[in-house]
């Protein structure tokens, strides 16, 4: 009979079960044999600089390639590390299974080296934990795992994995390797509720879909197209919902940004939300005419009436009830409300419109954006990280990919630091696909050694910096409230960041002018290398975001 480790265990279930080909992780004697096991099994291992970028990739790429991303963390300061990676996870309702070493069950209560309770830590902001106490058993509690993962509404789940449990041997034949679950089960509402939110749509004159990462999370990106092609219907997708229909379908209302969605919001008489909560983000469900009508679709039953009542809650897969939907509503067109709502939010938008096609001294960020998008184009995929950058590159940048535009800091946990681990893992899942990060100066600092990462295992992707040297929206911030004469923590002034990445073995380049900003995107794009766009930006700028963002947090 064949021996094998508990740690070759681990990588032959996510190779031969859930065909998992890349994992993200830094090293660490606790999980050394978690690690072999990629070696014997033929899976890439990503190792990072700091594991906050381990779990933020492999976040990324259960996005990118809709099946969940995996991560191995070591135990002690490697899992606490990790946590600012899991919440942002856990409240972006991301798929994604952290492996994390503990000390030896052997050594429990002796003060062994980095023994603490990582699990109590841990189980607020993951869907699922447990420690494997039995080798035979890793595969099973593996299975488990990934079906808490992405069963119902998505999220991250946890399992501890002792050293006397990966690195002990045990009979190949004992530890049996479950099939994959190859069903998923779909929730659908039921046939009133389906039939009242039918007749609301079909009475409607001006309606707007909203959808959200649930979209995304559901691949139901021919379900939604047969939706609102049949009603005529205008449609928003937001945070990782963003492309899994075209921003540039013809129904899709994305060129007139996020301020001309609150037009369309505001002017709406039926608002189909799918996979989305009325957050911060969208007022609470505020910005919500007290008159329009609310038709929700949502996997969980506890967001149906979360800060706005629907007139019909859809409780379900958002594929699975946007196709029983497709069936029971009208064939209809919207061209004039369309139309009303697209020259209503270009007004809005209009000085932003101008300052995209006119050169400025010094640079104005949304025309930096618009001159990426003009080097990149929309068959790039694009990934924004930053307070006021991210405001920017959402409302610039279009793409025909799915998730073909993330802006991480704009959903609920608002996390800096996403914007190089997310790249990454685009370039990772998409090799054959231009990736370009339109990062804040600040928010660089958070995981800027990843380019180290990039550089040692050849993952190309250009990170064009917005440098206004400092923490714009903070600073902006702190002069509409405290004053210009008292601000604190918030200025960073000017640093060589494309110098840094040269020091690494990337591609770097200095922009202090408009003219030079497209060729030297382009440089960075053919050298084939993790590249860095430094560009010098208008330190004086501010995104409508940031009032809003000051206005939230005021007591009065």
């Amino acid at each position: 009979m064949a021996l094998i480790p508990g740690g070759h265990l681990v990588a032959k279930y996510l190779k031969h079960v859930e065909n998992i080909n890349t994992v993200f992780a830094l090293s660490g004697g606790h999980i050394e044999q978690i690690l072999d096991g990629l070696t014997e099994y033929k899976i890439r291992a990503i190792d990072v600089r700091h594991e906050q970028a381990a779990v933020m990739m492999a976040h990324a790429m259960s996005i990118y390639t809709g099946k969940p991303g995996v991560c191995i963390v070591t135990a002690g300061p490697g899992f606490t590390n990790a946590p600012t990676g899991i919440v942002n996870a856990y409240l972006d309702n991301a798929p994604l299974v952290i492996l994390c070493g503990r000390h030896p069950l052997r050594d429990d209560l002796k003060g062994a080296l980095q023994e603490m309770n990582q699990p109590d830590m841990v189980k607020p902001v993951v869907k699922w934990y447990a420690t494997c106490y039995d080798a035979k058993r890793i595969p099973e509690y593996l299975g488990m795992a990934f079906r808490y993962a992405t069963e119902g509404r998505p999220g991250p789940v946890f399992l501890e994995l002792p050293p006397d449990i990966v690195n002990i041997k045990v009979e190949e034949n004992d530890a049996l390797m479950p099939g994959r679950a190859t069903k998923k089960y779909m929730f659908c509402a039921s046939d009133g509720d389906l039939e009242r939110a039918a007749a609301i749509i079909n009475d409607a004159k001006k309606p707007l879909f909203i959808g959200g990462s649930g979209v995304r999370f559901s691949n139901c990106g021919d379900a939604l197209a047969q939706f609102v092609e049949t009603t005529g219907m205008p449609f928003v997708l937001l945070n990782n919902g963003r492309g899994e229909l075209s921003d540039t379908h013809p129904l899709c209302v994305w060129d007139v940004g996020n301020i001309g969605l609150m037009v369309s919001i505001s002017q709406a008489d039926v608002i189909v939300l799918s996979g989305i909560r009325l957050n911060w983000t969208l007022q609470s469900g505020q910005i919500i005419p007290p008159d329009a009508k609310v038709v929700r679709i949502d996997i969980d039953p506890h967001e149906i009436d979360r800060n706005r009542a629907a007139d019909v809650g859809l409780v379900g897969d958002a594929g699975s009830v946007l196709a029983e939907l497709t069936s029971r509503v009208a064939k209809r067109g919207h061209g004039e409300w369309i139309s009303t709502l697209r020259a209503a939010g270009r007004a809005f938008i209009d000085t932003e419109l101008k300052l995209r096609e006119t050169p400025s001294d010094p640079i104005h960020p949304i025309r930096l954006t618009a001159q990426i998008y003009r080097a990149a184009g929309d068959d790039a995929l694009y990934v924004c990280d930053g307070g006021d950058t991210v405001y920017f590159g959402l409302v610039g940048f279009m793409s025909r990919h799915k998730a073909g535009v993330l802006g991480q800091p704009s959903g609920l946990f608002g996390c800096l630091g996403t914007g190089i681990p997310f790249a990454i893992a685009a370039k990772l899942a998409h090799p054959d696909t231009t990736v370009v990060v339109l990062n804040g100066d600040g928010s660089f600092g958070f995981n800027g050694m990843e380019f180290d990462t990039a550089v040692r295992h050849n993952i190309p992707f250009v990170c064009v910096i917005n440098n206004d040297c400092g923490w714009g929206m903070i600073k902006h911030g702190q002069e509409m409230s405290i004053g210009a004469d008292r601000l604190i923590c918030s200025e960073l002034g000017s640093r060589s960041y494309e110098k840094m990445v040269e020091g690494m073995g990337g591609y770097g380049e200095l922009v202090t002018r408009d003219d030079e900003i497209i060729p030297a995107i382009m440089r960075a794009i053919v050298s084939g290398k993790p590249a860095c766009v430094n560009v010098m930006t208008d330190p004086t700028v501010t995104s409508p975001a940031t009032p809003l963002f000051a206005q939230s947090l005021k007591m009065e």
